[in-house]
């Protein structure tokens, strides 16, 4: 096992050993078997994606810092795997006897005198450097070039479509127009621009912070490079939103300004969009938003959080809610993520579920997809004291590359409102007006 194998797997157990989980608890975690983590750790296989190690290191709770010099030994350790074992470090130690610093010959007869002694006072120093000295300036000078490249290619992959913005407070959206572009939210940096960046840039940088925009589809905004030079896409997965879905037609109601007199028969669930957007109607008491996040490669895409930013929280509106059905059986309720607006910082937690007698479990992330794997994420919001628009931002990695995606209504806020108090009404199956419900 080289030096560079074991210094990366010396982290992953400073790592592992602090965080306090087990071997198999780290495991279930990240969808592998206990014995490749075990492997991993003792150095006696080295990842051939990155994607696990910073899964590990998350889990793990690894400093920034940690995360940098993670890396940077998994590339390292990669290197080493990758390169001849039978003949590098011959040839190296040829290379390196045959040759002085800047790649000239040196004589097999040069004196061998002490590279460290000091010239007496007098004399004029020795312009031809001794095998031994050749050899020391040699090896350092290719420890340079070494770095050179290395970092570089560091940066080039970790710059490479990463996006990751501050949280912002929803102060710091009112204050200002929000800036506009290509939804679902992080830009990424094209193959050559992360090139010039790694070419002109000493070490690592900080990522880029994408523009908060407004669609609810990451855009394919020029190719990045992958860890193996590919060409990959700077944003590799794209979210596709359901912000108007029922659990039944009885689950779900909408307020609206208006009197019933002048109000529309309910829609269809399909076109409960188009039917709210018309009337500005908000939904009542809380939203079920539905997440389809597919990958656009088969390289695997973590999905490793879902954050709730509230935009603003106001009074309840006061408008008559409409339900859209009424009298309806038991419906489904399915797996997802709980979010009360109500908290002073919203959360998206793990909620089990129900269909027909069987309960499902919650599941939390991290998530993985791909282009044969997709993932779809159920989101149930409600508030019962206020009038809350809010929005979504999905935090994902891909190899080195990470980022966070804005997820809204197709350009605009979720919203919706309490309706405690307000005047309730129901349409018949088969009636024309809207009427209040029968106590």
């Amino acid at each position: 096992m080289g030096s560079e194998t074991e210094e990366f797997a010396a982290l992953l157990r400073e790592l592992k050993s602090r965080s306090g989980r087990s071997y198999g608890a780290l495991a279930g975690k990240l969808h592998m078997s206990t014995s490749t983590v075990h492997r991993y750790c003792n150095g006696d296989a080295v990842p051939t994606d990155y994607a696990p190690v910073e899964r590990f290191a998350r889990l793990c709770a690894a400093t920034p810092d940690e995360l940098i010099t993670l890396h940077r030994r998994w590339l390292l350790a990669d290197a080493a795997r990758r390169r001849p074992k039978d003949t590098a470090a011959p040839r190296a130690a040829e290379v390196a006897q045959e040759q002085g610093p800047e790649g000239e010959a040196v004589p097999e007869t040069a004196p061998a005198t002490d590279p460290e002694a000091t010239p007496e006072a007098g004399s004029a120093p020795d312009p031809a450097p001794t095998p031994r000295k050749a050899k020391r300036l040699w090896l350092a000078g290719a420890a340079v070039v070494a770095v050179a490249v290395a970092v570089p290619v560091a940066v080039a992959v970790g710059n490479a479509g990463s996006a990751t913005p501050e949280p912002r407070a929803a102060a710091g959206l009112s204050h200002g127009a929000p800036r506009t572009g290509p939804s679902a939210g992080a830009t990424g940096t094209a193959g050559a621009t992360a090139k010039k960046r790694a070419e002109r840039s000493p070490g690592p940088s900080a990522s880029t912070t994408p523009s908060p925009t407004g669609s609810h589809r990451a855009p394919d905004d020029g190719g990045a490079l992958g860890a193996d030079g590919r060409s990959v896409p700077a944003v590799p997965l794209t979210v596709n939103v359901r912000p108007y879905v029922w659990d039944s037609p009885c689950s779900q109601s909408y307020l609206v300004d208006r009197p019933a007199a002048k109000m529309p028969p309910p829609p269809a669930e399909q076109d409960a969009a188009s039917w709210a957007d018309a009337l500005g109607g908000v939904s009542s008491g809380g939203a079920r938003i539905e997440l389809s996040v597919q990958g656009k490669t088969a390289d695997a895409v973590v999905l490793q959080a879902l954050h709730v930013r509230i935009v603003a929280r106001h009074a309840p509106l006061a408008w008559a809610s409409y339900a859209m059905g009424d009298g309806c059986g038991g419906g489904l309720t399915p797996a997802g993520f709980d979010v009360n607006l109500d908290t002073g910082t919203p959360l998206a937690d793990p909620a089990a579920g129900v269909q027909g007698d069987r309960k499902v479990p919650a599941t939390d992330f991290p998530y993985r997809v791909s282009t044969t794997d997709p993932q779809v994420l159920e989101i149930k919001a409600h508030t019962s004291a206020h009038d809350v628009s809010w929005y979504l931002e999905l935090q994902w990695s891909s190899g080195s590359r990470h980022g966070t995606v804005r997820i809204d209504d197709h350009g605009k806020p979720f919203r919706a409102s309490s309706a405690q108090g307000r005047p309730r009404y129901v349409h018949p199956l088969g009636g024309d007006t809207w009427e209040p419900p029968l106590q």
